[in-house]
């Protein structure tokens, strides 16, 4: 799976605006995701249908095994850092776990590139109840203006940021953070919870793109 073998770093742009506006970093997130991987998904899932001729099951697991594997490694480079390097930790999984989603996606026939592809991916994290929600605070996100961006130091806008990308990447509770900030610890740690979390999302994604494929029919 070539194109999920090295998969970009989020761009440094994406930072800054996440911690411009730190409240809808998911938003941001799924908006900016849908821009650098719709377009590398669609022509990945091509290519494993059409030139490798893969079925559609086949190709969905073979996401999210890759993924859960590229965060585990992740998760394991980052803990190194402890505190220093949770909110990028935080960032990067949270930008593969995204890619993720576009690529099971593509692999079962939806067009990784339609605009609801970001609303679904939130909607699969559970930060909305249904996809169509979710478009409708993107729209809004999109639209934000330098007027409505957060107030406050860096610390905070950093708190504001890890407490939103926490939610979207699956992980919750004061033990999951905790085990983030011991040196060392955080290694092993970072690399297990992140796999566990991408692996979960990777399964919600599957059985929602998953749940009306049939060999005989076309891709969507």
């Amino acid at each position: 799976m070539s194109e999920a073998d090295e998969p970009a770093a989020p761009p440094a742009s994406l930072l800054e605006r996440l911690r411009a506006d730190p409240v809808r970093a998911p938003e941001h997130v799924a908006l900016a995701a849908a821009d650098a991987f719709g377009p590398p998904a669609a022509t990945w899932a091509h290519r494993q249908r059409n030139v490798m001729g893969l079925h559609p099951i086949a190709m969905g697991e073979m996401a999210r095994k890759r993924h859960a594997n590229l965060a585990s490694a992740e998760g394991a480079a980052a803990g190194i850092g402890g505190i220093v390097t949770i909110v990028p930790d935080l960032v990067a999984l949270a930008w593969l776990q995204s890619r993720m989603v576009f690529f099971i996606a593509g692999a079962y026939g939806w067009d990784p590139r339609d605009p609801m592809r970001p609303a679904e991916l939130l909607a699969l994290t559970g930060l909305y109840s249904d996809p169509a929600g979710a478009r409708r605070a993107l729209d809004g996100a999109a639209e934000v203006s330098v007027a409505e961006h957060w107030v406050g130091s860096k610390l905070q806008r950093d708190e504001a940021l890890a407490s939103k990308l926490l939610k979207m990447v699956g992980k919750s509770g004061a033990k999951k953070v905790a085990g983030k900030l011991i040196p060392g610890f955080a290694i092993a740690f970072s690399a297990v919870s992140n796999r566990r979390d991408t692996n979960r999302l990777g399964k919600r994604a599957v059985d929602f793109y998953g749940q009306s494929v049939r060999p005989e029919l076309p891709p969507r």
